[in-house]
């Protein structure tokens, strides 16, 4: 079995793989204060819990954009699970030309989703990544990374409007009954999710302009199922594309 971690910037998202089949998927919080100790015995517990011993792994991928978070989560898999990760880089992407300027000023997590979108979707492509940061990711239709867009993500943005405003309280980010909302709560989850929704909207619309009006639209990240369910412009929802992707490079790494 193999064991795939996606490091970001507020969340660990594990994916265990038998084969091509994601047996179990778990998130955990990103804390570059954490001990390797304590991410190994995480590490223990969660395969515990589905009944899966250490020996059972044959394998293990990273994805990381926090460095500090890496090597601690190497050095956990070292101790607590006997293997060295194999730790993704952008010559590991293979079938992608990056075209982005410099190459290694973009996300590992963007270049793995790419490899997964080459494999079971088609380009041209837009990738959107709900994440810390929301991305969108442009692949032209000859497999080249040209780049994309960053925004600030949903959750950022609704911290932001509690903690800058003296009345407004935090919500849960979740569609509202209505567009129009008849009270405080309401009309900033209006706010937060359908102006997000709309903000997902128009960038998509601007990317086809310019990748051509066969361009794939495929939703990842935390929040993609709720965005992407209501959206009038997501061809496909995959919450786990870059575990995905992290399993088909380590299997071509090991062919």
């Amino acid at each position: 079995m193999l064991l795939t971690l996606d490091v970001g910037n507020t969340n660990i998202t594990l994916g265990l793989f038998d084969g091509p089949l994601l047996y179990a998927h778990w998130r955990l919080a990103s804390d570059s204060q954490r001990m390797p100790d304590e991410y190994g015995l995480q590490l223990l517990g969660l395969l515990n819990a589905c009944g899966v011993p250490c020996s059972a792994l044959t394998g293990i991928a990273i994805g990381s954009v926090v460095p500090p978070v890496t090597g601690r989560v190497i050095e956990a898999c070292q101790a607590y699970l006997k293997l060295t990760p194999l730790a993704v880089e952008s010559r590991h992407c293979r079938g992608i030309t990056i075209l982005y300027d410099p190459p290694t000023g973009v996300g590992i997590d963007r270049l793995i989703n790419a490899v997964a979108v080459q494999q079971m979707y088609a380009f041209p492509a837009c990738v959107v990544d709900f994440g810390t940061a929301t991305t969108f990711d442009a692949i032209d239709r000859n497999a080249n990374y040209l780049g994309g867009a960053i925004v600030p993500g949903i959750g950022i943005s609704a911290e932001a409007l509690f903690s800058r405003t003296s009345k407004l309280p935090k919500v849960d980010l979740q569609i509202p009954p209505s567009v129009i909302g008849t009270n405080t709560v309401h009309a900033m989850q209006s706010g937060l999710m359908y102006g997000y929704i709309s903000l997902v909207e128009g960038m998509v619309a601007r990317f086809r302009a310019e990748l051509g009006e066969d361009m794939l639209v495929i939703a990842t990240g935390g929040l993609a199922q709720v965005i992407g369910e209501h959206s009038i412009c997501i061809n496909h929802i995959d919450p786990w594309l870059t575990l995905q992707g992290l399993r088909m490079i380590w299997e071509e790494e090991h062919e």
